[in-house]
């Protein structure tokens, strides 16, 4: 029987995506994990330390390691890194009723906003915000599909999934042919309920209707939903959720694509993984000089070792 559970990965103190392509290879490999797996994906959230999954399954653990286990060789095998990615274990929340159903939604859909990179949910490209109430919203724009004998260069040769995974020219699946799109947005009921969930804040009043479920667990809340982060500061989130967030600040994304960019062309190394420490504190005290970092993002990006 498939239970409601939203799921958590967190790299720690490194990063997990450090670019473009990174992302659209986490959702592919999470996508391939649901069907290998036999569950059902609601929503999603890729940053750039962390995932969030809210999906539907009777085997969390089988698809956990699924995803994860895809997504670290394909990892290690670009940047020539080795070991285990990510924390030892991975955050499991089971998800009973429909009030909590919705909020962890909500708070899985609005984590862009949260941790200060996006000032409102549709504005973050790496979850599916904007494949909710699509064409209600206003988004109508179509990408170019590729076609199937090419999906192998962004998955894999041996990879299998159904046929109704659809790719855009990017080398993604779009996520409206991988989600249970229809189910949430039975959920959320028409666009409009929906819009209201993405810029409500948080706030007693929604934790109150969550005990409407009466299933004896406590309500869902940011607190709650970002448990599984080893970097996160609830009081600062909650600044960000009222959009408060200085968004012109340079992204982990972008930081990571600049930092590789100089490990290949001035130090002919491979990635940042094959950088010595004293090559990652002369990059270190480059991009401080360049930009308003701080000591958590530059060690990060670098995957740099303070000792």
């Amino acid at each position: 029987m498939k239970k409601t559970y939203h799921l958590c990965l967190s790299a720690g103190e490194e990063i997990l995506f450090r670019d473009l392509e990174d992302y659209h290879r986490g959702f592919n490999y999470f996508a391939l994990a649901l069907y290998k797996t036999d569950s059902v994906g609601l929503v999603e959230a890729f940053m750039s330390t962390h995932s969030h999954q809210l999906i539907q399954t009777s085997d969390p653990k089988g698809f956990m390691f699924a995803y994860r286990n895809s997504y670290s060789k394909y990892f290690n095998r670009k940047y020539g890194r080795s070991g285990r990615l990510g924390e030892n274990i991975h955050f499991t929340l089971e998800v009973v009723g429909h009030h909590h159903l919705i909020a962890a939604a909500s708070y899985v859909l609005r984590n862009a906003l949260h941790h200060g990179v996006a000032p409102i949910p549709y504005a973050y490209p790496h979850c599916s915000a904007n494949a909710i109430f699509r064409k209600e919203m206003g988004k109508f724009v179509e990408e170019a599909l590729l076609p199937k004998k090419s999906y192998y260069r962004y998955i894999g040769k041996d990879a299998e999934y159904p046929d109704s995974y659809k790719m855009s020219a990017s080398g993604v699946f779009l996520r409206e042919s991988v989600l249970d799109i229809p189910q949430m947005e039975a959920r959320f009921g028409t666009p409009r309920a929906f819009n209201f969930y993405m810029s409500r804040k948080s706030s007693e009043e929604w934790e109150h209707e969550q005990l409407k479920d009466s299933n004896g667990l406590p309500p869902i809340n940011l607190s709650s939903i970002e448990q599984g982060v080893n970097i996160h500061d609830i009081d600062r989130m909650t600044v960000y959720e009222s959009g408060k967030a200085d968004y012109r600040k340079i992204s982990d994304t972008d930081l990571c694509t600049q930092i590789d960019y100089l490990a290949r062309n001035r130090y002919g190394k491979r990635s940042v993984y094959q950088l010595t420490q004293k090559e990652k504190q002369e990059l270190a005290e480059y991009f401080c000089r360049l930009y308003h970092l701080s000591d958590s993002q530059i060690c990060r990006c670098l995957a740099l070792t303070i000792h």
